[in-house]
């Protein structure tokens, strides 16, 4: 079966708990629980494929520019992983219905969960690095939902902003070592890289990429010193943090680095990194697992420690140590899931975690006592449970280990850390279950029902079959997964006894140790507690709230709310830059020679600086500043028509006028003057700035002018394939309906958003408030003339617009091939309408308005999504158009062309967002006291006085 399929089952599966709990607890959970035993199901199709040697791939083109490709991989690694996730995660799923109490939204857990399982999934899967990076952030995302499940409790919510934080940076620096080794092995594909070892490992680039991806594997499993996330996700429910910490978001570090082994491992940088800190992690998390009180807490560092264990395996680059580490895999996965759950089923009776509160449980829960204590004696290494044999290798291996020269080192510690964890499982066998019955448990204990002790059982079980019959139960996994790891044919031998070894000697040590321990653990505890020692939390918040308070501190002084402060630095920032990049290289004149200056163009550009060195000392009067405004927007329209470009001056003067007249009606609500606001330095500054920047630009565009480049211009382009690709001789159309058409799309939504906003402002205003009313409490500065809707102006308006809509409907059917197109069409059919408006006031024009402005927009966006999306339809890419030509007789042959459709919208939307952006200021002017005429003009017909 396809691995894309198997990926993709849990994403599905998601989709469903939400709805299901409205038939009850019992549908919800098995909706989950069928998605994730379905895609069970599908891997273990595979399993005879992949234990021939063989690998199952789906390779699918997403972004092959990029080297982002929706391929999947699924080999011996794979396998083992997936089946661990799926697996587990079916156990999860019948373990959470029962621990989860009816007042907790189920089907948001089992949302979350299937969420966080799918990326999971996809991480083991993938066979593409960045897409790996994209299940790796979601699983970061994914299992902050889930740890911050409890939303109730403020320890839920910062173990789940602490996790997404360690994980989080964590998965950036990810992200930069997987791009470097993608560069160096010439792929993100996985099963390219891993053929690359050569190539890697002789790259300069090799020990960067090597720091930022176990960075963020480290940061990912918990490995010292970013241990300290995983015990603080504990606040988490009991079923996710079985579920975490044996076979999903802790282990994603872990699978990482045994996927990348061929090509990482082997180098002194590997060794040194990852072995020591598998056992610095080894030790400190044993350590403070033995002496803390919480179940879930000791649970937490045990397995910080093992993650440890497994990680300095990985980091002793040999084929036999990585096959150890596959091996306590999957011995860890079952025994910690169980334990966890164990710690849940006595929290849920007993009502508390605490082991000081706790002892004598096994009177009162045997089923729940022998469950837990097969868990435990297998994370301790008691023969002949499974992680005895895990243990036994892990020692063997460390005898073939020398550290900085020393042979001893490695066995040594490693027997310390076996012997703690020896120890710290011992106790919790001893003080959870062992002991006489108090009489002051918080809630009386009893074993739960079979629904709720049937998963662990079940994973303990399989502890110790995988101790007494290795081979039958995990010998091929092992095999398959060690080989994919190795890259070489691992055929392990997997037995209870391995002869009188040294490994045997120190494991030994090890277990009777542990009992001395645990022996005289009361002096030791107390030696712990006067003991000083870091609080990882005080210090995390410390960094964060520091990082918080610098980040603060320069915001303030950077974005004070001043804009013109914040132009300023943008300003001077860039014209840094570019003097930086300018005096970085010599100066090369321009080869083109200019053309001769003609004297009408001069004088248009003297036209257009007195216009604006006008604007600058003028600024303040409002009125006077945006008359300025609109000559300098004649004089650029001008230009245009000067410059051959008569589809840019159609639209700049549509524009100009459209824009003024909205201005002048917002003006009426603003005082004649600005207040000076820039004190002479400022306006000093503010004028040397904007200088230099106006030379630096002018400079720029005089360089640009001036010089041939070496690459053909992408204009020859757009003239070569107007008529035959797009059915346009109006090139400036066909490139804005078609060659760049997404990007008129884009605009043309903006645009609507742009009416939407101002309306929803007016409406705001138009609702009233003290402060609303003082904004409206408009009144004419002058006097105001005798007819407001004079005669003549009307009658001139009511002539016009006939002529106005025929000139507008001419530009827009003209416009694919001559100058004009629906964005003009639309500019100019409103100048009509807004000429009524002015005519006959906005009260009067308005009640004969049949068509609402919303609608308008709304068809236009429509009819121009509809148009791109039809390009489908014949496999295309969307706005791709399509033309033809038609002979209706009498008249001649014309063209259709399905640009003009998508034209349409525009026009539509250009007309209803000049039109809704007219009414709501309108609306205000009438809120504001303007009367409204009944009348289309202030002469009554009826009077015939005079």
């Amino acid at each position: 079966m396809s691995p894309a399929l198997i990926a993709a089952l849990p994403f599905l599966g998601a989709l469903l708990p939400g709805l299901m709990i409205r038939a009850g607890r019992d549908a919800c959970a098995l909706s989950a629980a069928f998605f994730t035993g379905l895609a069970l199901l599908m891997l273990g199709l595979n399993v005879p494929t992949v234990l021939a040697g063989g690998v199952v791939e789906t390779r699918i083109d997403w972004l092959p520019q990029i080297g982002l490709n929706a391929n999947f991989r699924l080999d011996g690694l794979g396998l083992m992983f997936a089946g661990l996730i799926l697996g587990i995660g079916l156990l999860i799923i019948l373990y959470a219905r029962f621990y989860l109490s009816k007042a907790d939204p189920m089907g948001q857990f089992f949302t979350y969960l299937m969420l966080f399982q799918g990326a999971m999934v996809g991480i083991v899967l993938s066979d593409n690095i960045l897409l790996l990076l994209v299940f790796w952030e979601l699983t970061s995302l994914s299992s902050f939902l889930l740890i911050g499940y409890w939303k109730h409790l403020p320890e839920g919510r910062q173990g789940a902003r602490m996790a997404l934080t360690v994980t989080g940076l964590g998965g950036l620096s990810m992200i930069a070592g997987m791009l470097i080794l993608g560069q160096i092995a010439g792929s993100y594909d996985l099963s390219v890289i891993l053929t690359q070892k050569a190539a890697i490992q002789s790259s300069p680039l090799y020990v960067p990429a090597l720091l930022l991806i176990l960075l963020g594997c480290f940061t990912k499993s918990a490995q010292f010193p970013f241990h300290f996330w995983l015990p603080r996700a504990m606040a988490a429910p009991t079923p996710v943090s079985a579920y975490l910490h044996s076979a999903t978001m802790v282990k994603a570090g872990i699978f990482l680095m045994a996927r990348l082994w061929p090509v990482l491992a082997g180098t002194e940088a590997w060794f040194y990194i990852v072995a020591t800190t598998g056992l610095v992690t080894l030790l400190v998390g044993a350590k403070i697992a033995l002496f803390k009180d919480d179940l879930k807490a000791l649970l937490a560092y045990s397995t910080v420690s093992h993650l440890g264990l497994i990680t300095m395996l990985l980091g002793f680059g040999t084929a036999e140590a990585a096959t150890v580490a596959v091996f306590h895999i999957l011995n860890h996965a079952s025994f910690k899931a169980a334990l966890f759950m164990t710690a849940g089923i006595v929290d849920h009776e007993a009502h508390t975690r605490n082991i000081r509160r706790l002892g004598g449980l096994r009177h009162l829960m045997p089923i729940t006592f022998v469950i837990g204590t097969i868990g435990a004696l297998a994370m301790a290494g008691i023969p002949p449970l499974n992680g005895f044999l895990s243990k036994e290798m892990m020692l063997e291996e460390t005898t073939h280990v020398v550290w900085a020269g020393q042979a001893w080192l490695v066995p040594l510690l490693a027997t310390i850390g076996a012997l703690l964890s020896a120890a710290y499982s011992y106790r919790f066998i001893a003080h959870v279950f062992l002991g006489p019955v108090r009489d002051d448990y918080p809630h009386k204990p009893h074993d739960p029902g079979l629904g709720f002790w049937a998963a662990p059982a079940l994973l303990c079980a399989i502890a110790v079959v995988g101790g007494l019959a290795p081979m039958a139960l995990f010998g091929w996994i092992v095999d398959a997964g060690a080989t994919a790891v190795t890259g070489e044919a691992v055929h392990v031998h997997l037995k209870l006894w391995h002869g009188v070894t040294p490994a045997l000697w120190m494991s030994i040590i090890a277990l009777l140790g542990g009992l001395v321990v645990l022996a005289a653990f009361a002096p030791l505890d107390r030696l712990w507690l006067a003991a000083p020692k870091p609080d990882a939390k005080r210090m995390f918040d410390g960094v964060v709230g520091g990082i918080r308070r610098a980040s603060l501190g320069m915001t303030d002084r950077l974005h004070d709310g001043s804009m013109s402060r914040a132009f300023a630095i943008g300003t001077a920032a860039m014209l840094a830059a570019g003097l930086w990049a300018f005096l970085g290289g010599a100066y090369v004149p321009g080869t083109r020679i200019g053309a001769p200056m003609d004297p009408l163009a001069v004088a248009g550009w003297l036209l257009l600086v007195a216009a604006t060195v006008a604007l600058l000392f003028l600024h303040r009067n409002r009125l006077l500043a945006l008359l300025l405004l609109g000559i300098v927007g004649l004089i650029v329209s001008v230009t245009f028509a000067y410059l051959s470009a008569p589809d840019l001056a159609l639209t700049q003067i549509s524009v100009e006028v459209v824009t003024i007249i909205l201005l002048l009606l917002a003006l009426n609500f603003l005082p004649k003057e600005t207040p000076r606001e820039s004190s002479p330095s400022r306006r000093g500054r503010d004028a040397v700035l904007a200088g230099a920047v106006g030379l630096a630009v002018g400079a720029l565009a005089y360089a640009l002018m001036t010089r041939d480049f070496a690459f053909p211009s992408i204009a020859a382009f757009h003239i070569d394939n107007a008529k035959p690709g797009g059915g346009g001789t109006n090139i400036v159309n066909v490139i804005l309906v078609d060659f760049r058409g997404y990007d008129t799309y884009g605009e043309l939504t903006v645009l609507g958003i742009a009416a939407l906003v101002i309306h929803a402002l007016a409406e705001a205003l138009l609702k009233g408030g003290a402060a609303n009313d003082r904004l409206l409490a408009w009144k004419p500065e002058t006097p105001e003339a005798g007819d407001r809707h004079p005669m003549m102006l009307v009658v001139v308006t009511r002539i016009l617009l006939p002529l106005i809509l025929m000139v507008g409907v001419f530009i827009f059917l003209r416009g694919h091939n001559q100058p004009g197109g629906g964005f003009v069409a639309g500019l100019v059919i409103a100048i009509g309408f807004v000429m009524q408006y002015m005519a006959s006031g906005f009260g009067w024009a308005a009640a004969r308005m049949r068509i609402d402005f919303h609608v308008l927009i709304a068809l236009g966006i429509l009819i121009a999504t509809a148009t791109g999306a039809g390009a489908w339809f014949n496999g295309l890419p969307f706005l791709t158009s399509a033309y033809g030509y038609v002979h209706l007789p009498p008249l001649e042959e014309f063209e259709l062309a399905t640009a003009a459709l998508f034209d349409l919208g525009v026009f539509l939307a250009v007309l209803g967002a000049v039109m809704l952006a007219l009414a709501s200021i309108s609306r205000l002017a009438v809120r504001a006291g303007e009367t409204v005429n009944a009348r289309p003009f202030d002469i009554d017909p009826s009077d015939r006085r005079g």
